[in-house]
């Protein structure tokens, strides 16, 4: 059923929830305990986004989220399912490098990039971040790397 109402609707972005962080803050009446949510959304066609919502529930924080992500997309060009060219980016503690890889070799990335990538819908990459353990960070700095590339120029043949 799913896959129908994918068919159905080509502009339908796909969801995939990266990260659900608990958050606690001490005050003068108690805890205060609230929910932080990384979404991001994809079409598989090259255009993809990211965002963050919190609320004092989970589903809440989810759907600010999402609102988030869908609002702040970007295109990415796509080349022959790979990117066009390398980057190299930093974004706050992360370093993030990404290359195009040939037909079959499929994303050779870490589990955040694979993510982003593949609901991009970039089959073929590889890349590595550096410096950074958080998912948050690594997230909106592949997003940032993303953001940077420019689509391929093919030459028209001379006559």
């Amino acid at each position: 059923m799913n896959n129908q109402n994918r068919e159905q609707d080509p502009n339908k972005l796909e969801e995939k929830v990266l990260l659900i962080r608990r958050i606690s803050k001490k005050t003068k009446g108690g805890n205060y305990i609230s929910f932080s949510a990384l979404v991001i959304v994809g079409d598989n066609k090259g255009k993809v986004g990211v965002g963050m919502g919190r609320s004092q529930e989970i589903p809440p924080a989810i759907k600010k989220a999402i609102a988030k992500a869908k609002k702040n997309t970007i295109n990415v060009p796509i080349y022959n399912s790979t990117i066009p060219h390398k980057i190299t980016t930093k974004f706050k503690a992360a370093k993030v490098f990404l290359k195009p890889s040939p037909e079959g070799s499929g994303l050779k990335v870490g589990n955040v990039a694979r993510a982003i990538l593949e609901l991009a819908g970039i089959k073929n990459a590889s890349g590595k971040i550096l410096k950074s353990k958080n998912k948050i960070v690594n997230t909106y700095a592949i997003f940032k790397a993303l953001g940077e590339l420019k689509p391929l120029k093919i030459e028209e043949s001379k006559k």
